[in-house]
């Protein structure tokens, strides 16, 4: 995510027509819903889960009245590009892994953290549970050393493979892997999908396999994952090597279990009132996601498509936040 830059995707046309049926295009402050025509600009990140959440909130957005645009985002790079709103909203920001990014772009002053998404998060090592038989001691991460070997693939002999995120998503496993002692490397996938494949690759010929995974995910539907037991997390072990297993290291321990935070530009609530309110309100849950997920990943669905059937079927759900967003 470092290197990665940002760059439009999609753009939607302004849901005036739809806004004026709907009868939400109401007065707020000073003028009427939208406030402005120019683009809210909604971060597009590298997973599904990411993109529904993102365009749930944009078709609301567009039955409101707003233009609403799509844009393609590093992870990282979004947090800088909300400071002068060039994403004016990033709506799945996953605390357990944006780490300064999200720290430096809030001490700027020009980006806000807008409530809790509501997804509960769950990220850690996981592998499929037939692996069980073929590394005794497993769930247990003591185990792992003793069958490395069965990990191992022609590019990290004599070493396991551990398939990491895309090294893009942020790097911390190749610390955790040294201060825990592990004879493995860190591999990094390509992409969410590239994840995706390995397991159903690996599950198809029984082989093992040990990866970085998250909840929610449509994935755990269908393909029995079970979760690493690492040392727990606490405080101290991202940045105090004295504490936990290595006194000479950080990152001895598993992932926190963080939550999922949505971000917006600081001058939204100026310039789009109605829209920020809207975003403040707005949730996802787990048993939103998944099918959805599932939908565009596994049956091969038009993502648009999926998101319009949500948002036509659930408006007793959004139809509050926008009375309050207008009223």
């Amino acid at each position: 995510m470092r290197r990665g830059i940002f760059r439009k995707a999609t753009i939607s046309a302004i849901g005036v027509g739809l806004a004026a049926t709907l009868g939400l295009a109401t007065p707020v402050g000073a003028g009427a819903v939208p406030e402005s025509t120019d683009p809210i600009k909604i971060a597009i990140n590298e997973w599904t889960g990411q993109h529904i959440t993102a365009h749930v909130a944009g078709e609301i957005l567009k039955r409101m009245g707003y233009n609403v645009e799509y844009v393609t985002a590093g992870y990282y790079p979004q947090m800088a590009a909300m400071e002068d709103n060039s994403v004016t909203a990033a709506l799945e920001i996953w605390s357990s892994n944006i780490g300064e990014h999200f720290d430096k772009a809030l001490a700027s002053g020009n980006v806000e953290e807008i409530g809790d998404l509501g997804l509960v998060p769950v990220e850690t090592w996981m592998y499929p549970a037939y692996v069980e038989e073929m590394c005794p001691g497993l769930p247990n991460w003591e185990a792992l050393n003793a069958c490395a070997d069965i990990f191992a693939t022609p590019e990290t002999l004599p070493k396991g493979r551990f398939l990491d995120y895309p090294a893009d998503w942020g790097t911390s496993n190749v610390d955790r892997i040294a201060a825990l002692g592990l004879n493995f490397v860190s591999v990094p996938a390509g992409s969410e999908g590239a994840l995706v494949a390995e397991v159903k690759s690996a599950v198809a010929r029984k082989e093992p396999l040990l990866l970085m995974f998250w909840k929610p995910h449509w994935l755990h539907a269908n393909y029995d994952l079970k979760v690493l037991a690492l040392p727990p997390y606490a405080a101290g072990c991202y940045d105090d090597p004295s504490w936990g297993l290595n006194p000479d290291a950080t990152y001895d321990c598993d992932w926190e279990r963080g939550y999922i935070k949505k971000t917006a530009w600081s001058g939204m609530k100026d310039k789009w009132p109605a829209a920020y309110r809207l975003l403040r309100s707005y949730t996802l849950t787990n048993e939103d996601q998944n099918p959805m997920m599932k939908a565009i990943d596994v049956d091969g669905r038009d993502l648009e498509e999926v998101v319009s059937e949500w948002v036509d079927a659930n408006e007793a759900r959004w139809r509050p936040w926008v009375e309050d967003a207008t009223n």
